[in-house]
């Protein structure tokens, strides 16, 4: 383990949970990882490893059946599985999220439900804001929920499910009109448990995942669009019991998942880092080997202070939720930088490589191909700097 990206402070219990999932990447993932990669197949054999490892309730209340543990140690989990294979960090992604919108905006009856199930892995969370022709504008949500006596009934196309076939919860936002006089106060967050697979549902009528959406990067998960034609969904289903709160839920949970890419990118680049210096020890041209050269020690120099950056950053952004604190501006610089350096920390190593760089048989082709999509998950970079950019002018408004 070398000198980057260490976190101070982490208790006992943190450091044998980072210590067991750094050796869990290291046996079980890295040696797999691109071979699976470049068969697009999902990977049964490591999920069901994250599961015996308790990972599924890394951060459900022990109440519940978890391990009750912090948004840092999470992350620093996902660091670690993304440093392995990016995939399999989005698989615990969206589980983590949804769990978290339970465990926090849940009525007792879902907690007790939902919760000990995705603690054990047993149930598997995905969840759904986006739709085609919606990118980022949330308020533009055109499914639709109607209420019919004990019911909602659902109408709409989603898109972008991380996990949307292999899961059996998913969280899917809709507008209702019950909450009030915004767009954003007449949003619902339903609670939907289906089969997985793909095509029309086995255990909810009207509800369809039509199939994987082909990728160049981040494969071996899966990422469907859902088809919701009058799927009947029980009141008791809506987040919180209450309508019109969803786009809050969702945003909380948004929140999460920004600190999670960040998260990612840090592990992308960290393998991109050890990678790239592995490499230039070996590699010989002009007579000795490339490390010696000072245009590479240069670039070894940046890709270092990156991945340190942002992996600091990204620690700061997490303790800041855990304490309670307000974190949409940490949180949004952190997915901003530590999506940004990631792409460039692997672009050098891809550089240090040179042709071999280009060859499927060499794991920075992997990753090069995985960087870009940080660039556009929970919120484009561009959306990362409006919301920074707002949260500073608050901050610094000056006096009237």
């Amino acid at each position: 383990m070398g000198r980057l990206a260490q976190t101070e402070g982490l208790t006992e219990i943190q450091r044998d949970i980072l210590a067991t999932v750094r050796e869990f990447v290291d046996k079980e993932i890295i040696p797999v990882a691109t071979e699976l990669e470049h068969r697009d197949e999902y990977p049964t054999a490591i999920v069901e490893g994250m599961k015996q490892l308790g990972l599924f309730g890394l951060t459900i209340p022990e109440e519940y059946g978890g391990l009750g543990e912090s948004l840092l140690t999470y992350a620093l989990v996902v660091e670690e599985i993304a440093r392995g294979w990016m995939s399999v960090s989005g698989i615990v992604n969206t589980h983590f999220i949804v769990a978290h919108m339970i465990a926090a905006h849940g009525t007792p009856e879902q907690k007790e439900h939902f919760l000990p199930r995705m603690a054990a892995g047993e149930l598997r969370g995905a969840f759904s804001m986006s739709e085609p022709g919606l990118g980022s504008d949330v308020s533009a949500i055109s499914t639709k929920g109607v209420r019919d006596g004990d019911s909602y009934v659902l109408n709409g196309q989603k898109m972008w499910l991380t996990n949307g076939g292999t899961s059996s919860l998913v969280a899917v936002l809709c507008r209702t009109d019950e909450g009030g006089s915004t767009p954003y106060k007449n949003m619902t967050t339903f609670l939907i448990e289906k089969t997985p697979g793909f095509g029309p549902n086995a255990t909810v009528p009207g509800l369809t995942v039509p199939g994987k959406i082909e990728k160049m990067g981040y494969k071996g998960v899966d990422t469907t669009e859902l088809v919701l034609q009058d799927v009947r969904v029980p009141a008791d289903r809506v987040l919180g019991g209450v309508p019109g709160r969803g786009f809050y839920q969702m945003m909380d949970g948004v929140e999460v998942g920004r600190v999670n890419v960040a998260a990612r990118g840090c592990g992308v680049a960290r393998r991109a880092f050890e990678l790239g210096i592995a490499y230039a020890q070996q590699r010989v041209t002009f007579g000795k080997k490339i490390a010696e050269h000072q245009a590479i020690q240069f670039k070894l120099a940046e890709m270092a202070t990156k991945v340190e950056a942002a992996h600091q950053m990204m620690v700061m952004a997490a303790r800041r939720k855990d304490g309670g604190q307000r974190n949409d501006l940490e949180a949004g610089m952190a997915k901003y930088l530590a999506s940004e350096y990631c792409k460039e920390v692997v672009e050098d190593s891809f550089r240090i490589h040179g042709g071999y760089g280009f060859s499927k048989e060499y794991e920075i082709e992997r990753l090069y191909r995985e960087a870009p999509m940080l660039l556009i998950g929970e919120g484009t970079a561009e959306i990362q700097k409006m919301i920074v950019g707002r949260r500073l002018l608050e901050e610094y408004r000056l006096a009237d």
